[in-house]
């Protein structure tokens, strides 16, 4: 009887060092991914430092180019440089006709003057490989004197700022002073409408319909997308 007892304690002692050794496993296992966990936040964030830290300095630089050649002339445009690398063109009296998508002649005489310059501060050597896609974007207000509805505002907007920024871009590419980094433009420029999308609010709030109908000129960097892409990873 004795040594059936001893036999069973002995056993039980066995399972209780198996099971043991098996919890200590996989405490280590888990520590293990623990740490590694850590290492790879830790090389993200280090990732993302460095690439957000790239896009400020490109940004702050290329800002500071851009408005020492062009602040004289902003004025007289009726344009904008923004933080953020847009350059904003705002004033409707020499951009189209309301309701067109053909340029005025004011505008096209602005254009002629102002992308060769545009372009040889994004095509030097400075910034060349940094400028992943140079946006032509059109923007209307939200009003529209043809529609039926506000639905039917917002498409008819679509289409026209659409058209304008396809006209836009028809115009500048036909400049004889560029036609030298045409090649690079037609891998980097871009036409988008936005139709009523991105309204500018005037300081109480309200749709500033005059200011919200621009055409604008932004840059998109490779750190922009780079960073999009490492957060996008990390959720």
């Amino acid at each position: 009887m004795l040594s059936g007892e001893l036999e069973t304690e002995l056993d039980t002692e066995e399972q209780w060092i198996a099971v043991s050794d098996l919890m200590s496993g996989l405490m280590i296992l888990f520590l293990l991914i623990a740490v590694m966990y850590l290492v790879i936040v830790e090389r993200q964030n280090d990732e993302i430092e460095r690439v957000v830290v790239l896009y400020e300095d490109l940004r702050e630089e290329l800002h500071a180019d851009l408005l020492q050649e062009f602040a004289a002339d902003l004025p007289r445009w009726g344009a904008e440089l923004g933080k953020d690398l847009k350059f904003r063109f705002t004033n409707t009296d020499v951009l189209f006709e309301e309701g067109e998508s053909d340029l005025k002649a004011d505008f096209a005489i602005i254009l002629d003057d102002f992308f060769p310059r545009y372009l040889a501060i994004l095509s030097s050597d400075a910034y060349r490989s940094e400028i992943l896609e140079v946006r032509i974007e059109g923007h209307t207000s939200s009003s529209c004197s043809q529609a039926q509805d506000s639905d039917n505002a917002y498409l008819l907007n679509m289409a026209l700022s659409q058209e304008r920024t396809r006209t836009t871009l028809g115009y500048i590419l036909e400049l004889t002073a560029v036609a030298h980094e045409k090649v690079w433009l037609r891998e980097r420029l871009t036409a988008n409408g936005l139709s009523s999308s991105q309204l500018i609010l005037s300081n109480s709030g309200d749709e500033d319909a005059q200011r919200s109908r621009r055409v604008e000129f932004v840059v998109i960097t490779e750190a922009e997308t780079r960073l999009s892409t490492i957060l996008q990873e990390i959720r």
